[in-house]
């Protein structure tokens, strides 16, 4: 009765809390510091990211979520407590909730099971699962029950998760382990390879914010200073990056990104196909925000495509949406929206 509902997206780089009544009430980086020689748990979320690579060597700054799934599950249950601890407080801590997480549609079952358990874990009274481009659809006002195709291409930190959707269930999908860790790590390595020069994450993930594009022009091109370690010299240095620079660190993993678009739509039903051309692509999550990528799909796809509003929250308003009509989901037997929950378990 004094419950609340409660939706996650447990992102690899970030996670967003959904709460009934009150929209999304935390955003907060999937980072846990934690101390090797005690144990001890120092730091959670955007505290522990300001700590990465500026620690002692007993002090490590663990990512619990690699690829969009759980990898360590013991920090991932640490980090979800911390989360729930702050959002409720008081005399609601003692009355459980309904909680709603999103996985990658490439997801296995055993992979599932644990975000399952993990949410029952941090005192979930019922927990239910539903696939990122699903809830991406969602939250992005698309209605997703009419015998209607809609594209959907949720960019996210771990992985890129691409899918047609009609009649409340995903008809063709796609999981890729591309996101925005990985075009990090491009660019780490691309300025190690042509400058000569160690960067951390953190810059790098900088550089791809303010500078990073999918296709160069000469409006877009821009430049930023950034500091690291000369590689030959050993000695702090810094240097000015163009955004063509980073295009190309980026550009094979972003090819690979409308590779897989495009593998999608050649298997879609013609029908679908034909529904798609009229409704567009849907681009979510954060890696959306990468200039120039609705461009670049449009380009190579012939298909209008553009960016959802609020991409980065999409995925936590779809789960707070679906368990808002939980109850009417599960009677109706709509199984395409759900993919597992702890009450069939039970049943």
């Amino acid at each position: 009765m004094f419950g609340t509902d409660i939706g996650i997206d447990l992102g690899t780089a970030t996670v967003l809390i959904f709460e009934k009544k009150h929209g999304v009430v935390l955003r907060e980086p999937s980072v846990v510091a934690v101390d090797i020689d005690r144990g001890d748990i120092l730091a959670v979320g955007l505290e522990a990211k300001r700590m990465v690579g500026r620690t002692p060597g007993n002090i490590v700054s663990v990512r619990p979520l690699r690829d969009g799934v759980i990898a360590d599950y013991s920090m991932t249950e640490a980090m979800l407590h911390y989360f729930m601890r702050r959002i409720i407080q008081g005399w609601r801590r003692f009355f459980k909730n309904r909680v709603m997480i999103c996985v990658p549609s490439g997801a296995t079952d055993v992979e599932r099971r644990a975000v399952l358990e993990a949410a029952v874990e941090v005192g979930a009274k019922e927990a239910y699962l539903i696939e990122e481009p699903m809830a991406a659809a969602i939250g992005a006002g698309l209605d997703v029950e009419e015998p209607k195709g809609k594209m959907i291409v949720d960019v996210g930190g771990g992985t890129t998760d691409i899918a047609v959707i009609s009649m409340g269930g995903v008809v063709v999908s796609k999981s890729l382990r591309v996101g925005g860790d990985k075009f990090d790590e491009s660019i780490v390595r691309y300025m190690r390879r042509e400058y000569n020069l160690a960067i951390g994450d953190q810059t790098a993930e900088n550089l791809k914010i303010q500078i990073g594009t999918c296709m160069p022009t000469e409006e877009r091109e821009s430049s930023m200073i950034i500091k690291g370690r000369d590689l030959v010299q050993g000695l702090p240095r810094q240097i000015e990056v163009s955004s063509s620079a980073i295009n190309k660190a980026i550009s094979e993993l972003i090819q690979s990104l409308v590779d897989g678009v495009r593998n999608v739509l050649e298997v879609t039903p013609p029908e679908l196909s034909a529904d798609i051309i009229d409704g567009g692509i849907v681009l979510t999550g954060g890696g959306a925000l990468l200039s120039g990528l609705s461009e670049l799909i449009s380009s190579q796809t012939g298909i209008y495509c553009f960016v959802a509003e609020k991409p980065m929250e999409c995925v936590a308003l779809g789960t707070g949406e679906t368990l808002a009509g939980i109850d009417e989901i599960m009677a109706s037997g709509r199984n395409g929206i759900l993919v597992n929950s702890n009450k069939k378990r039970k049943n």
